[in-house]
């Protein structure tokens, strides 16, 4: 089983991957770009601050975002 140490980080990628798409679109796809954005900086600050449970609320957010 993997750790959430080691899943978050490739959610990440996973998802900076989709934001491209989005943002490939171009003014059609702003609006989901920006709220990409924002779980991706809500991941990273969960991150910097170690705390467990916003780490795992970030990790669940993430995977939400479909390919």
């Amino acid at each position: 089983m993997e750790s959430i140490a080691d899943a978050l980080p490739k959610e990440q990628k996973r998802v900076r991957e989709v934001l491209g798409h989005y943002k490939e679109i171009g003014p059609a796809g702003a609006f989901g770009a920006a709220m990409i954005e924002n779980s991706l900086e809500k991941a990273d600050a969960a991150i910097m601050s170690g705390d467990l449970a916003a780490i795992i609320a970030a990790y669940k957010d993430l995977k939400e975002i479909k390919d």
